[in-house]
């Protein structure tokens, strides 16, 4: 699936690219499974526990925006940059002098079996399944209204081979597609980075 937290190794290799297969930049303006071991429960919460900073609006006129063919477009900030990445899918990142990463957001459309209804847990099943460590969640809600549609998100925390990352994952029904926006960064850096992946999740159309 696009939106594999593998996709960060294949991506460094990639950092330089400025743009992604099968999207086009502009500027401005399964069913959940058994829970495998060392997988927290996924929590149910209200539909705004917890995600008060999702206010549905245009991004700042400064910000960049990257384009699906199916008409999905996401917003990323200035000194982020596109990096090529899967078919049909765009990532933009933020990267330190040394290629690492220090936050990342990725789109790609909604490709499984995954609903509004179960993404609390198809998320965090589908990153224990790609191999990540220590899968946690700690929060999600439904019922999420965003600028073309609404949605489900989860947010959890997991660690790769070497980093541990935070992310926030939401699953949108659009009025044209239904389309899955990833936003995460180190633990170590997600305070910094934290209220621009939210900014860019608000800014999305689907």
């Amino acid at each position: 699936m696009a939106t594999s937290r593998t996709l960060l190794v294949g991506l460094l290799a990639l950092a330089t690219a400025v743009g992604g297969c099968g999207a086009a930049v502009h500027t401005a303006s399964p069913p959940p499974v058994g829970r495998p071991t060392g997988l927290a429960s996924p929590s149910v919460n209200a539909a705004s526990a917890g995600y008060s900073w999702l206010a549905p609006a245009p991004a700042p006129a400064s910000w960049l925006h990257v384009r699906l063919g199916s008409g999905a477009t996401m917003a990323y900030p200035p000194g982020w940059r596109v990096i090529a990445g899967d078919p049909n899918t765009a990532t933009a990142a933020l990267l330190d002098t040394h290629g690492h990463y220090l936050g990342y957001l990725n789109l790609t459309p909604r490709q499984g079996q995954e609903t509004q209804a179960s993404w609390a847990s198809f998320r965090p099943h589908h990153n224990v399944a790609e191999g990540e460590k220590a899968v946690t969640v700690m929060g999600s809600a439904t019922g999420l209204r965003f600028r073309s549609g609404y949605g489900s998100c989860v947010r959890d925390a997991y660690t790769t081979s070497t980093t541990r990352y935070e992310e926030i994952a939401c699953l949108v029904d659009g009025r044209h597609a239904s389309s899955v926006i990833v936003g995460a960064a180190p633990s170590m850096r997600w305070a910094q980075e934290r209220s621009v992946i939210e900014r860019a999740i608000s800014a999305l159309i689907t």
